[in-house]
C-alpha cells in the first residue's frame, strides 16, 4: 500500500544503511533525504536530497527536517539533548527519543531490560578505583564493554582476570564502562522486529550469527534452533518494543545458552536497520528497509516470512588498510548460484570495515552453507 500524499522521510547518517533504505523508499512510493557527514557516503550516490554535516548539529538536523514529514536515523550515537527542543519546532523523529533514551547506554539498556523482566546477563557498572572484589560474583573471564559508541567489537574486551581489568578498561579508552558476566553461549542468535505507531508488530525469521574477533562474519536463516527457543526469542522481541513504545525496526542480538536454566540472554538492541537482517532483502517477502519505512510512516507492516528455504549472509570485510574495488573478487562472487552481491561504495578497505555482503538462496540449508563457505574462500584469497 502506497501513501495518499508523498511521504518525505530524513535520514540521519549517510552510510551503507541509509543507502540500502533508498530501493525500499522507491518501491513504497516514499521519498528519501539524508543528512550526511561527508560527500564520500554511500548513500549520497542514489539520494540526491541530500544535507552535509554533522550529524548531531541541531541546525544540519534542522535543515533536514524542511519538508520532512518524519526523521529516523541510521545509527544510536546521537545527543538526545541537542535534539530534544526540536521537538518543539514540531520535527518528529522515530523511533522517538524517549524511546531511544534507555538504549543508547549499555547500561541503563541492561537496567531497562531487567526492569522488565527480560533475560540479561548479570551485570554492574564499574569505574577506575571502584573495589573489584564486588566483580567476584560474575566470575572470570568477564566482559568489559564501553557504555557509549561500541560497535563491531569496538568497546569490548573479554578480561581473564581480576589483575588484567586495568589494563583493559585503559585499551577502551578510560571511559564509563559495563561490567557483565562471560556467557558461555552455544549460539549467537539475532531477531528484527518492527512496531508501527498503531501498535502492530512483526518479527523476522529467527537467525543465527558468527562472529570473527567480535565482528559478523555471517548470518544463518533460518536460525538451527528448537521450535521453542524461536518462540521465546519472538516473545522478548514483542515485549522489547513493546515496553520502549518503538517505531521502525530494532535489532535484537541473543546468547542461546542451552546448559542454563534460562537458556536465551539478550546481549544488545540496536534502534534500526541492522546488519542482523541484511539477508532479508532478498530471503523475506518484507526486507528489514521496508519494514521500517513502513514502521515510521505509518503503514501496514509486511508480511516478514522467508520466502526462500534457506539463507546465508556473508559480510565482506576489510583485512587490509588500502584503496581497492575488488572487482575480481566481486565478479566471481556474482556468479556463485544463487548469489545476490551488495557493494557498499567505499573507497577505503581496513581491517574488519563492512565493505559489501552477498546473500546467498537455495533449497536447503547445508548446501547453501557450503556456497557460503566458497565465498568466504573466494574473498580472503582476493582481500
Amino acid at each position: 500500500m502506497r501513501p495518499e500524499t508523498r511521504v518525505t522521510v530524513g535520514v540521519i547518517g549517510g552510510g551503507q544503511l541509509a543507502w540500502m533504505l533508498a530501493p525500499a523508499a522507491r518501491h513504497l512510493g516514499l521519498q528519501l533525504r539524508v543528512l550526511a557527514s561527508s560527500e564520500q557516503e554511500p548513500a549520497l550516490r542514489v539520494i540526491p536530497e541530500s544535507v552535509l554535516g554533522d550529524l548531531s548539529d541541531p541546525a544540519r538536523i534542522r535543515q533536514l527536517a524542511q519538508g520532512t514529514q518524519v526523521i529516523t536515523f541510521e545509527n544510536e550515537f546521537v545527543d538526545l539533548d541537542r535534539l530534544r527542543p526540536l521537538l518543539a519546532e514540531g520535527v518528529r523523529f522515530r523511533p522517538s527519543l524517549e524511546s531511544l533514551a534507555p538504549l543508547l547506554d549499555k547500561y541503563t539498556q541492561r537496567l531497562h531490560l531487567q526492569a522488565q523482566g527480560l533475560p540479561v546477563p548479570q551485570f554492574q557498572s564499574w569505574d577506575l578505583g571502584q573495589e573489584t572484589a564486588g566483580l567476584e560474583k560474575l566470575g572470570w573471564p568477564l566482559v568489559l564493554k564501553a557504555r557509549r559508541q561500541g560497535y563491531d567489537g569496538r568497546g569490548t574486551q573479554i578480561v581473564p582476570h581480576a589483575q588484567d581489568l586495568e589494563a583493559a578498561w585503559t585499551h577502551l579508552g578510560s571511559v564509563p564502562v559495563l561490567v557483565e558476566q562471560f556467557v558461555p553461549f552455544r549460539k549467537e542468535l539475532a531477531v528484527m522486529v518492527a512496531r508501527s505507531p498503531s501498535g502492530e508488530i512483526a518479527v523476522h525469521p529467527v537467525v543465527e550469527t558468527e562472529q570473527d574477533n567480535q565482528v559478523c562474519r555471517r548470518v544463518i536463516a533460518p536460525a538451527r534452533v528448537p521450535l521453542a527457543v524461536q518462540l521465546q526469542v519472538e516473545q522478548i522481541a514483542h515485549q522489547i518494543v513493546s515496553s520502549l513504545d518503538g517505531m521502525g525496526i530494532f535489532g535484537v542480538e541473543l546468547f542461546w545458552v542451552p546448559q542454563w536454566q534460562n537458556p536465551v540472554l539478550i546481549n544488545e538492541i540496536a534502534p534500526r536497520p541492522h546488519n542482523s537482517g541484511h539477508f532479508s532483502i532478498e530471503a523475506c517477502v518484507t526486507s528489514q528497509f521496508e519494514q521500517h519505512l513502513r514502521a515510521i510512516a505509518g503503514l501496514p507492516l509486511g508480511d516478514p516470512s522467508l520466502k526462500a528455504s534457506a539463507a546465508v549472509m556473508v559480510n565482506l570485510l576489510g583485512y587490509e588498510s588500502i584503496t581497492n574495488e575488488y572487482l575480481q573478487a566481486r565478479q566471481r562472487l556474482s556468479e556463485l548460484p544463487g548469489a545476490h552481491l551488495h557493494w557498499y561504495g567505499k573507497t577505503e578497505a581496513r581491517p574488519g570495515r563492512k565493505l559489501g555482503h552477498i546473500t546467498l538462496l537455495g533449497e536447503n540449508l547445508e548446501a547453501v552453507l557450503t556456497l557460503a563457505d566458497q565465498a568466504e574462500a573466494i574473498w580472503r584469497r582476493q582481500a
